[in-house]
């Protein structure tokens, strides 16, 4: 059989670790060509490209996704990874921090995209694949700048999915919950107890356990795949049942 990525070039932001580097690893196996854009792509495999990029700056995307598009000769899946963390209620941060989050959150995956709309246009296996969090749809606790950011995902993913559908661009989202990734590493770093904090989290997944980076990078991976054609303007949950599931404790 013919890999299901045969002859297409797909681009990973923030695939340097975690979920987007669980990505780039399946593209890549699934027979992409695959170009990773991180502030610091270094440990990256032989065979996929690292790019320097920062989402928060228009002139680095552009750039970057140049470079990424002359290397793999071209861009026909786009994965929107890159994004930060933000800890609090709307009490806790300054406009300063506001400003900041959605700007790398938001508008990265905006310029990114935009950016590589020319090439996408060309391809005739066109899609992007948006990261979101579970935090879109549940009222988590201390999260309310973060949570604000991937509901504008969300709004955002369906706005691009209804503009591009004419031009072939399919659009779609991942949701995913609370993931075994080095980010999620560091903030439990800082809790006062992080191995109870741990144990918090995946109580609250009614699976008993954080979510895997392999089983989202699997779900991006189904939304990006040709044999996904007639998927668009769809928000995937892959969560341990947390936004519909309602266990008996």
């Amino acid at each position: 059989m013919t890999a299901e990525f045969a002859g297409l070039a797909a681009i990973v932001t923030g695939g340097a670790s975690g979920i987007g580097h669980a990505t780039a690893l399946e593209l890549r196996a699934r027979g992409a060509r695959v170009a990773v854009l991180d502030l610091d792509p270094s440990g990256l495999p032989d065979d996929v490209v690292g790019v320097v990029a920062d989402v928060a700056s228009r002139p680095s995307v552009e750039q970057a996704v140049a470079t990424a598009a002359a290397a793999l000769g071209g861009i026909d899946v786009v994965v929107n990874n890159a994004g930060v963390g933000a800890t609090g209620t709307v009490a806790d941060h300054g406009d300063d921090e506001w400003h900041r989050v959605l700007d790398i959150n938001v508008v990265g995956m905006a310029r990114v995209v935009s950016t590589a709309l020319p090439w996408l246009r060309r391809s005739d296996a066109a899609s992007v694949v948006n990261i979101s969090s579970i935090a879109a749809l549940n009222g988590l606790p201390d999260r309310a700048l973060y949570s604000a950011s991937k509901g504008a995902v969300l709004s955002l993913t369906l706005a691009m999915a209804t503009d591009h559908v004419r031009e072939g661009v399919r659009v779609n989202c991942v949701c995913p919950g609370t993931a075994d990734t080095p980010w999620v590493g560091r903030l439990l770093a800082r809790a006062e107890d992080p191995a109870a904090e741990r144990a918090a989290l995946r109580a609250r997944q009614p699976i008993g356990r954080l979510v895997t980076p392999e089983e989202v990078a699997n779900a991006i991976v189904y939304l990006a795949s040709p044999r996904s054609g007639s998927t668009t303007g769809t928000v995937l949950d892959v969560d341990g049942g947390i936004t519909h599931l309602r266990v008996r404790p």
